[in-house]
């Protein structure tokens, strides 16, 4: 082999790098006032950040390009090139962690990368007040199945006319919210009807993750787990999606994050027609008219943008940041206190942060007066 040129690690200059099939690249991210990438390993299970630089060049390890093609790029975009001593910390650091095709994959060493465990299974780590149960095997073929059931739900065609039927029943529970509220008052009063309404309300709360589960599928994603988990005596479903950070675009991020609570309120729409139009007794009337209120605000609420809630994750996606709240929290300290380093943040990211501090203050004291007001009616009604 002839000598490596410059930028080449000598002796390889003609090496094709490729990245293993299971490794996935992120989109660029702001991580406080750094822009980074993240790099996830689906079968090891490990992810970590690189900077931009070191995400050109492994996004062009697809076994076209050798390291004198790529190292040529990489002097184009950034007017130097690297030395050999770069190059092989970057090839060992993809290598050592099993990236590269061909490498033996990284031993796991987390929760995360743990083997899986099989339908039925208890976490082992859990106990009775606290853990979790997973339902089905294989929830990437069950996920798939549901989205050839009603994956056709999803094009324009339906989905529009359903969201104009959700927008259309959130405006009734706004302009009757009174009324509404009498109807929850006096559900809390029929133990029977409050034990059925809950229910249905778990329900929704299960077709809420898998509609997160289902809409990932249809954007390419993969959804690891599906089960159950209990902080009793709290009992929820959960439905955990894979490679979530690693969906092919931005808005096929928000549109997964924000599926669980237009399930909730997809869920809601026969139960408004039957409250709107049906002719029915006082007590199953007020049920269903609590029913839609408490649905609602359910739904609504998992739209908080605030840890953990589906909110905040599309709120990440809107500001292109990893660990948003975090680098805020950061931010707006260093501004508060005049800090230099405050400065050193980029446009971007002042804008992002600032405005979602602002929305993470404004979103809860809405919801608080709304509460007030809602509590203000019960009491003088």
């Amino acid at each position: 082999m002839s000598a490596a040129p410059p930028g080449a690690v000598e002796g390889l200059a003609e090496y094709r790098p490729e990245l293993g099939p299971q490794v996935l690249l992120s989109d660029a991210l702001l991580h406080g006032a750094a822009t980074v990438h993240l790099i996830k390993d689906t079968v090891g299970g490990g992810s970590f950040r690189v900077g931009p630089k070191e995400h050109f060049l492994i996004a062009r390890m697809d076994g076209s390009r050798s390291l004198a093609e790529i190292g040529e790029e990489y002097a184009r975009e950034y007017g130097r090139r690297l030395d050999a001593a770069r190059w092989q910390q970057i090839l060992r650091m993809l290598g050592t962690r099993g990236l590269l095709a061909g490498a033996p994959a990284r031993p796991a060493d987390g929760p995360a990368s743990a083997p899986a465990r099989s339908a039925g299974r208890t976490d082992p780590e859990r106990g009775l007040l606290r853990g979790s149960i997973r339902l089905v095997a294989d929830a990437d073929a069950t996920t798939d199945r549901l989205h050839r059931a009603v994956g056709f739900l999803l094009a324009p065609g339906w989905l529009v006319p359903l969201l104009a039927l959700v927008l259309a029943m959130e405006a009734v529970v706004a302009l009757r919210a009174g009324e509404l509220l009498d109807a929850a008052r006096e559900l809390f009063a029929n133990p029977v009807l409050l034990v059925g309404t809950a229910t249905l309300l778990w329900f929704s709360t299960a077709l809420h993750e898998l509609a997160h589960g289902v809409v990932a599928r249809h954007h390419g994603g993969t959804v690891a787990e599906i089960g159950l988990r209990w902080r009793l005596p709290v009992i929820i479903m959960y439905c955990t999606v894979d490679n979530y950070l690693y969906l092919g675009s931005r808005w096929q991020r928000i549109q997964t994050a924000l599926a669980g609570a237009v399930m909730n309120l997809l869920f809601l729409l026969p139960f408004c027609a039957l409250w709107l139009f049906a002719p029915l007794d006082a007590a199953t009337h007020d049920a269903l008219g609590a029913l839609l209120l408490l649905g609602s605000v359910q739904a609504l609420a998992m739209l908080v943008p605030l840890p953990p809630l589906d909110g905040y994750r599309i709120a990440s996606q809107l500001c292109g940041a990893t660990e948003l709240a975090t680098s805020t929290v950061a931010h707006l300290r260093l501004t508060v206190r005049r800090d230099p380093a405050a400065a050193d943040y980029p446009r971007r990211a002042r804008i992002a942060y600032r405005v979602y501090g602002l929305v993470a203050v404004l979103v809860p004291a809405a919801v608080l007066a709304a509460l007030v007001a809602a509590a203000h009616h019960l009491l003088t009604t």
